[in-house]
């Protein structure tokens, strides 16, 4: 190839890319990898030969790891000029995107003994098809190889050879420039319009990553079932554990595939017509993932309100959001097994910013400070996860607790009482939860009830009234109790448990949809 390709395909008046010039020759060969996100994120070798920089796009980027084969592209020619370029390539023109210097140094043929032998060896081998050189960079080093494949003309394979600078360590972590020390984002630094770039740029280093090196491939899961946590026996500190605010809304699974979307609740109850904005949202995520989360709607402090949730469908009250706080499938990447720090780490870098969908981001170590400030602006607890945690799907797990400014428990409605005194429509309601698939009994509340409140739940308790009780042995009560099937939840507060396993003083708080009968039980401490 020539230069008058290169030329061709650029204009230069509308790209910072050099002008073909004549460049000086040095004492030494050298070379540049660069590292580009184009349409494709690849990189770049380029060898200077000829007078040219000999050039090949390497989709995966090289490998320190003599077990492993890189396809390599030749491509046109560049400027011996090219090889100090790094910047922004704009829109429109060929090769838009960002670069950078990700390597550099000098390189010479394994035989030889000066340039002009090295030169004449290695022209002679890319002629072959079989080129064989010495880096001396500051990331690559050693010896390699350039391979005809013979499957066509512009195909080969980057090998590393085996000496003292192989290794099986991942250097793609590695990602920025040897030169600037900028990151390919780094160069869109004050360009309002480079967001889709920038999140495609964030997902392939995400990938590249060491984090990413020894995670197994796994098709996509469904119908993931949550990993749930134990009751905290209160805030602490320590260096080993995360805190986050503990949103309170429905907590929903993602299943994200470049626009396909499935959003849906612990049990498996779709959310795609209750919350269609947060389904149009994620649908322009253009990856493949599933992620944890909590939808909220939050007031203009920042504070999740339930009952603005529950009613959002008709009232459009506060702002909805989708806090996602982990992630577990990544463009085909089983992530459960790696440790939480580092699935949040893969999920901040990836999640586009703005909008609807939010990284329900942490603190490290300081527990209780985290803890007195969120109770002090009226947040109802915090989430305290063990950092090396792994995700299981469905589990109670003791590396991921509640910690509550108040004590809460969810009740599966069985009956209510009459009401008395001026009170219309009902007196208390009787609940339970199920343990080892009986129904038991663990009070009654009659207390925390707005009019409007006792009228929703009257609504809703009238068409599942039933003659017989849903307890294996009726509880005893002061008065007559009118049974209903036990599909309703709500949620209480209460100061403790006595010792027959009743609540001490429940408070009705409200219902929760979304929760499923058979799914609610005792709220147990940790330990």
């Amino acid at each position: 190839m020539r230069l008058k390709d290169y030329a061709a395909k650029r204009r230069f008046s509308r790209t910072p890319e050099p002008r073909p010039e004549h460049g000086t020759k040095g004492r030494e060969l050298s070379f540049v990898v660069q590292k580009h996100a184009a349409r494709a994120l690849h990189y770049d070798l380029r060898l200077e030969l000829g007078g040219v920089l000999k050039s090949w796009a390497v989709p995966k980027g090289p490998s320190l790891d003599p077990s492993v084969k890189r396809l390599a592209m030749m491509v046109e020619d560049h400027p011996f000029e090219y090889r100090d370029f790094e910047g922004v390539i704009p829109e429109g023109n060929y090769g838009a995107g960002s670069v950078v210097i990700w390597d550099r140094g000098l390189f010479r043929h394994p035989a030889a003994a000066n340039r002009e032998e090295s030169e004449r060896l290695l022209l002679q081998g890319l002629k072959k098809g079989e080129m064989k050189f010495v880096l001396a960079g500051e990331k690559l080093r050693g010896e390699f190889a350039l391979v005809k494949t013979g499957k066509d003309e512009r195909s080969w394979l980057l090998l590393k050879k085996k000496d003292s600078f192989a290794s099986d360590g991942n250097i793609l972590s590695d990602s920025r420039s040897v030169v600037s020390a900028k990151s390919l984002e780094d160069m869109y630094a004050g360009q309002a319009t480079a967001a889709e770039r920038l999140e495609y740029i964030r997902l392939r280093e995400a990938l590249e990553g060491a984090t990413m090196k020894d995670v197994p491939a796994a098709p996509m899961p469904h119908g993931v079932k949550p990993m749930l946590a134990m009751l905290g026996k209160g805030a602490f500190d320590d260096p080993d554990w995360i805190f986050e605010i503990k949103w309170d809304g429905y907590r929903a699974i993602s299943e994200v595939d470049n626009g396909k979307v499935r959003l849906y609740s612990r049990n498996g109850v779709s959310f795609g017509e209750r919350f269609p904005t947060l389904l149009d949202r994620l649908k322009r995520f253009k990856f493949e993932a599933v992620m944890d989360g909590e939808i909220v709607v939050v007031d203009q402090q920042g504070r999740a309100d339930f009952q603005k949730l529950q009613h959002y469908q008709r009232s459009s009250a506060g702002h909805l959001l989708y806090y996602v706080f982990d992630l577990i499938h990544l463009e085909g990447r089983n992530l459960m097994n790696l440790p939480l720090i580092k699935r949040k780490e893969l999920l901040q870098r990836i999640l586009p910013s703005g909008g609807q969908v939010k990284f329900s981001d942490h603190i490290r170590q300081d527990g209780v400070l985290f803890f007195q400030l969120t109770r002090e602006k009226g947040i109802e607890g915090i989430m305290a996860k063990h950092s090396g945690s792994l995700y299981t799907p469905g589990a109670r797990s003791k590396n991921w607790l509640k910690v509550k400014s108040r004590l809460t428990q969810e009740g599966v409605i069985a009956g209510f009482t009459a009401p008395r005194g001026g009170r219309k429509l009902l007196g208390a309601l009787v609940l339970g939860f199920y343990s080892d698939g009986d129904l038991i009994y663990i009070g009654h509340t009659g207390g925390g009830f707005s009019e409007k409140m006792l009228k929703e739940v009257r609504t809703k308790l009238d068409p599942l009234i039933s003659k017989t009780s849903p307890f294996r042995e009726a509880p005893k009560t002061n008065t007559a109790v009118t049974w209903v099937k036990p599909e309703l939840v709500c949620e209480v507060t209460f100061q403790g448990w006595t010792e027959d396993g009743l609540m001490r003083q429940p408070v009705f708080l409200r219902l929760r949809d979304d929760l499923m009968a058979r799914d609610v039980t005792r709220e147990w401490k940790e330990g």
